[in-house]
């Protein structure tokens, strides 16, 4: 084992000393635990066991305390309980140890006792320059260099000929559950750690570890926070660049969960919504499931990200229907066969079959396996084609192991993701099925999961490809804003000033003035109060629509004025302006995520963004082609298209207004927020009613 390796995390991760603490011949104990696997796996480095009082242990020499060890070891693992981690925390800096593990519960996850405990812990190491791992953590697993840090029996596995992935959870349970998955699939492992409360270390470090090492095909993480945002886009942006993916499952969509994250690991969960579109954005994976956590890693180890549309090769006429349905309902996008490959589908398969994708290739195949031969053949060399999946009834005994012989010289060959999906539920996969899994084939027990799963490689194949539109020198010379909240009759002019139409008017400050602007602009006209004081215009008397006369004008100036007089409140002014004609109300505007920075959002008007909860976040500088797929995503977006009669809408044009603001949330960072409600969306062109601009100070 080469020791020559200096950085921090290369001690952790691939430690040349241990030192065990806490370590007891009693079976089952924790120090016995990680003692029997260091000894089982054969660890090729110095091993020091502390006990208060064993003299040895398994015929190994034991001292009594942390300080009768010799200085500079690696990493120290403590099996020891909560009440003694933060002494023997500090007697592992007096010995310059470079990291200490701390498995003990009851610290942030527990309650505020335990969080002070924690801070504790946190400061003691960071003082001394020790590295933390944990606390509530399992430890770390190397497969890779045969090093097992952690409680959990393990037994040491040969992954020779197998593609290794990563695996890093906040959560000990699900490091193993994981692991074991991947064990099933037929991958290898290259390490996986526990990283518990991050009082310390963080998955942010380990991923940064994981993203420069050459046996890490892939990294897989469940955690339940990210505690540094901004670091891990940075790291994103790394492994995008590097094309290693990362597939992340992050609870914390409900309220509930977010709830219940507290209790586990002592995690304060961010926003998920925004956490999700700014690293999908950054070619992050971002799964819903322990399933696809565990399907798209098995893909993405395998082969290299699909560039187009996925093709499906079933034996059932019946899952035909099904799978259109479904593959319209989860966004993945169907190959259209080149011409060529039509024909030799229609050479290929009986004349009664009809030709398109999915491809039902009927029950001709049990006669005639090698129809499964040419069809998933010629379908793979369509350069069209950048995925397969096989929902398949696998038949039983001789009719399995046929369509295995027939499948296995089609599909090996391929570099493009190939899935199988053996229908059945519990009667299957059928035994000879598992001669897919040998050659590196993912299977799968339902045509959903397989689906599911490419359809999240195909969204990383697009973000691998998708260029960020670069920010207009225009706007990056816009002089900065002063800080709070900018009134709409300033926030329109602003908005106006890079492109996106606003209604003709002015701010009055008389009577008289609100007459020359209406007469100018054209009747009829709206009123509405201008005050930095006053945050909903409409609650306060300060919105009158549809004036179509001088005499009304008169009318409502007064009444708005002792509107405002009765609340004692100073106006900047009435904005008068010209009314818009009907069309379709969207909401469109962009925040600054503490955390996660700046997200830009889309969302239809009336009981649409709110009550249904039908809006769609997505990072500023997404091209405009990308942000019209993302707007037609949107649960009311038949309303763009045209319903019952009426025309479509210039969806181009909404998606004008959101790139203009996500380059001006990118150009200003001053700004934490804009909001454009309602944006009047035409057959033609858009115009936005009522904006707000909110800038720091």
């Amino acid at each position: 084992m080469d020791c020559s390796g200096t950085a921090p995390l290369e001690r952790i991760m691939r430690p040349c000393s241990v030192a065990v603490v806490g370590v007891s011949p009693e079976p089952g104990s924790i120090g016995a635990l990680v003692l029997g696997n260091l000894e089982r796996w054969r660890f090729a480095g110095d091993v020091h066991l502390v006990s208060r009082t064993r003299k040895d242990v398994g015929g190994r020499p034991c001292v009594t305390s942390i300080d009768e060890l010799p200085p500079g070891i690696d990493v120290a693992v403590l099996a020891v309980p909560r009440v003694a981690a933060i002494d023997a925390v500090a007697a592992c800096a007096r010995r310059k140890i470079g990291a200490a593990f701390v498995f003990a519960a009851g610290f942030a996850e527990v309650d505020e006792a335990g969080r002070a405990d924690q801070t504790k812990l946190q400061d003691v190491a960071r003082q001394a320059g020790v590295r933390l791992l944990g606390p509530n953590c399992m430890g770390l697993t190397n497969y890779a260099d045969g090093i097992p840090l952690t409680f959990e029996p393990l037994e040491r596995r040969s992954f020779e000929g197998r593609p290794t992935v990563a695996v890093i959870t906040q959560s000990g349970a699900l490091a193993s559950i994981i692991r074991n998955a991947f064990f099933g699939k037929g991958l290898g492992l290259s390490y996986v750690v526990s990283s518990g409360n991050e009082a310390d270390l963080t998955c942010e470090d380990f991923l940064a570890f994981l993203l420069d090492d050459a046996q890490t095909r892939a990294v897989a993480l469940f955690v339940e926070q990210i505690r540094h945002p901004r670091r891990f886009l940075a790291l994103a942006e790394r492994a995008r660049a590097r094309r290693k993916p990362i597939i992340l499952a992050h609870p914390g969509r409900s309220e509930r969960a977010r709830a219940s994250a507290l209790t586990h690991t002592g995690a304060l969960t961010g926003n998920h919504a925004v956490m999700t579109a700014l690293l999908h954005d950054k070619a992050v994976i971002v799964v819903d499931t322990l399933d696809e956590l565990y399907d798209v890693t098995d893909i993405l180890a395998r082969f290299e990200a699909p560039t187009s549309g996925a093709g499906i090769i079933t034996n059932s006429g019946a899952v035909k229907g099904f799978v259109l349905d479904f593959c319209d309902e989860i966004g993945l996008d169907l190959a259209v066969p080149a011409m060529s490959t039509m024909d030799a589908l229609k050479r290929a398969l009986p004349p009664f079959a009809p030709i398109d994708n999915p491809l039902d290739v009927t029950a001709q195949v049990i006669k005639e396996p090698a129809i499964w031969t040419a069809a998933v053949a010629t379908l793979l060399a369509d350069p069209g084609v950048g995925s397969l999946c096989l929902p398949m009834v696998p038949g039983a005994g001789g009719q399995a192991q046929a369509k295995v012989d027939a499948l296995l010289p089609a599909i090996r060959p391929t570099q493009k993701p190939t899935i199988i999906a053996a229908m059945g539920d519990e009667f299957s996969p059928p035994p000879e099925f598992e001669a897919f899994r040998r050659n590196g084939i993912p299977l799968v027990r339902s045509p959903e999961r397989a689906l599911r799963a490419l359809a999240h490689t195909s969204s990383y194949g697009r973000a691998l490809r998708d260029m960020r539109e670069p920010v207009s020198p225009a706007l990056l010379a816009t002089p900065p804003l002063p800080g709070g909240a900018m009134p709409e009759y300033l926030a329109k002019p602003y908005l106006a000033q890079l492109g996106i139409a606003i209604p003709a008017g002015a701010l009055a400050h008389s009577l008289a003035q609100a007459q020359e602007i209406a007469a100018r602009v054209g009747y009829p006209v709206a009123l509405k109060a201008q005050s930095r004081a006053v945050a909903h215009k409409s609650d306060a008397g300060g919105v009158v629509l549809s004036i179509a006369s001088e005499a009304a004008l008169r009318q409502a100036w007064q009444q708005m004025q002792d509107n405002f007089i009765n609340r004692t409140m100073t106006l900047d002014g009435i904005l008068v302006e010209a009314m818009a004609s009907p069309g379709v109300e969207m909401i469109v505007g962009a925040r600054r995520d503490r955390d996660w920075g700046p997200v830009v959002l889309a969302g239809l008007g009336g009981i649409w963004a709110e009550a249904l909860d039908d809006v769609r976040l997505m990072p500023p500088g997404l091209p405009k082609d990308r942000i019209i797929v993302e707007i037609g995503r949107l649960r009311g977006a038949a309303l763009l298209r045209g319903s019952r009669g009426k025309a479509s809408v210039d969806v181009a044009a909404v998606a004008e207004a959101l790139a203009c603001i996500g380059a001006l949330m990118q150009a200003r960072t001053e700004i934490s927020e804009i909001d454009i409600n309602p944006l009047v969306v035409y057959a033609k062109g858009a115009i936005a009613l009522d904006a707000l601009i909110v800038a720091s100070s």
